[in-house]
């Protein structure tokens, strides 16, 4: 765990809007020192007391939950700009663990849900992540209920291309994480997730280049291959220039 920092709470009211002059969630965030999270350390485990809110900074996240009989599934990926602990529970739903070193600010729970509370202005923002959460949620319940394991696969590789997650090559999509970590958060087998890579490369989807990046050799066909041709275009694709 994280040695937990006493910060004022006041330091932070002199810097919180952003670059537009308004208030916002992550502006709360900007004036409490960084802290760093190793490769592999927790941020916190589930069933801890939610204490504190956290901005990621750098790095990415994984959320997980182990389940009866020992099993870990893994619920979600975190990256820069993401928020973690905003449930109103009183009790981590999850364990928040580092994918890579990552960067974090916290805020203590209460001081957060006050200035909430207290301000117009952040409240509509506050609901937009919950429901944002909800909606998050919802996809993976579709993920794993709906579809099979090379849908399964062709969408998260499109989640990464949504968040822009490539590299300067454009057609490369990088994957911070290992292949248990992508079996745990699609319900497949290491086993399957291999095969299915194999799949996709010998139909001249992809090609997987050393051990964390993709090369996407056709994006239409991904999207069509992902069971999501509704809510993905080669459009709304263009920004991470994969052809």
């Amino acid at each position: 765990m994280l040695m937990q920092k006493n910060i004022a709470f006041e330091a932070v009211k002199g810097s919180m809007a952003d670059n537009s002059g308004q208030m916002s969630l992550k502006s709360l965030f900007h004036s409490i020192p960084q802290e760093v999270l190793q490769t592999g350390k927790a941020m916190f485990w589930e069933g801890d007391a939610a204490n504190h809110l956290f901005e990621l900074v750098d790095g990415v996240m994984r959320l997980y939950r182990i389940i009866g009989d020992g099993r870990r599934v893994i619920t979600a990926f975190l990256y820069p700009g993401d928020l973690v602990g905003t449930s109103l529970q009183e009790r981590y739903l999850y364990t928040a663990e580092a994918v890579t070193d990552c960067k974090i600010r916290r805020i203590a729970r209460k001081n957060f849900h006050d200035e909430i509370f207290r301000s117009a202005c952040l409240r509509p923002d506050f609901m937009s992540v919950l429901c944002q959460e909800m909606a998050a949620a919802h996809d993976q319940m579709v993920l794993l209920s709906k579809k099979n394991a090379e849908e399964r696969l062709c969408s998260f590789l499109l989640q990464l291309i949504s968040r822009d997650m490539t590299n300067a090559a454009g057609d490369l999509v990088t994957l911070p994480m290992n292949r248990l970590d992508i079996a745990d958060y699609l319900g497949l087998t290491i086993e399957t997730v291999s095969r299915t890579i194999s799949k996709l490369a010998s139909r001249s989807v992809l090609v997987p280049v050393g051990r964390h990046d993709m090369k996407i050799l056709s994006l239409k066909r991904l999207i069509q291959l992902s069971g999501n041709g509704d809510d993905f275009s080669l459009e709304n694709c263009h920004s991470c220039s994969i052809h």
